[in-house]
C-alpha cells in the first residue's frame, strides 16, 4: 500500500510478502518461504529504512522483508520504492510458479482460517487506517480497507474481529478503537540480517 499526499512532502509507503502464518513462531514456514528472500529484503532496508512504530499486535502479521518506510518525497526515493515493487512482484510470481497444492483437507481450513484472520486484522488496524482517515475519512477509509485493500471478508469466513482478537473488547461489546492493547511497538526494525526476530529486545 502506498500513500501519496500530493502537496505534502513526505511520503509513507509498505511493501511486503505477508505471510500467512506467524514466522516468529513457525520457523518451517520462514525457512520455505522467506529465507531465500533475505537479500532481496537487505537491499531495500538499505534504501528504504524504517518508517516508525509499528505496534507488537501489528508486526506478527508482517514478514522480515516487510518495507515499511517514511521519507523525504524526491524522485530518487520515489524510484527506490517503484524499484521494490517490482522486484517484490517478481518475486511473488515466482512463488506462485514453484507454488504446490495443498491436498489436505485440515490444512486448507487452517490457511483459510489462517487468511481470513489476517484480513480481518488489517480491516480493522491497519497501520494506514489514521493517513487514510486524514485524507477521505473515516467512513471511506473503513469501506476501503474492508471492500478493497482486504477484500474476501465476507466470503472466507464467518468469524469476527472480536472472535479472533477478544483482548480488543470493551464492555459494550464493541471493538477498542486503540491500534494496540499491549501499549508497545517498534520504533527499529525488528528483525536481523539473518531475518531473526529480535524485537524482544527492541520493544519500547
Amino acid at each position: 500500500m502506498n500513500h501519496d499526499f500530493g502537496t505534502y512532502p513526505w511520503l509513507i509507503a509498505y511493501r511486503d510478502l505477508n505471510p500467512l502464518h506467524d514466522v516468529t513462531s513457525r520457523r518451517d514456514y520462514k525457512e520455505k518461504y522467506y529465507d531465500r528472500l533475505l537479500p532481496l529484503g537487505l537491499k531495500y532496508t538499505e534504501l528504504l529504512p524504517w518508517g516508525g512504530k509499528l505496534t507488537s499486535e501489528s508486526i506478527k502479521f508482517f514478514s522480515p522483508i516487510v518495507i515499511w518506510t517514511k521519507f523525504s518525497s524526491s524522485n530518487s526515493k520515489h524510484e527506490d520504492l517503484y524499484s521494490a515493487f517490482m522486484e517484490y512482484y517478481k518475486a511473488w510470481l515466482e512463488l506462485m510458479e514453484q507454488a504446490v497444492e495443498d491436498t489436505d483437507p485440515s490444512q486448507i481450513t487452517c490457511n483459510l482460517e489462517a487468511h481470513h484472520r489476517y484480513l480481518t486484522w488489517r480491516a480493522e488496524k491497519d497501520p494506514g487506517h489514521g493517513v487514510l482517515k486524514r485524507l477521505i475519512g473515516e467512513k471511506l477509509a473503513k469501506d476501503l480497507l474492508r471492500n478493497f485493500l482486504f477484500s474476501g471478508i465476507d466470503e472466507l469466513g464467518s468469524k469476527t474481529f472480536l472472535d479472533y482478537f477478544p483482548e480488543y473488547s470493551i464492555e459494550d461489546g464493541t471493538i477498542n478503537e486503540k491500534r494496540s492493547i499491549i501499549g508497545k511497538g517498534f520504533e527499529n526494525r525488528p528483525w536481523d540480517k539473518n531475518g531473526e526476530f529480535i524485537g524482544n529486545d527492541l520493544r519500547n
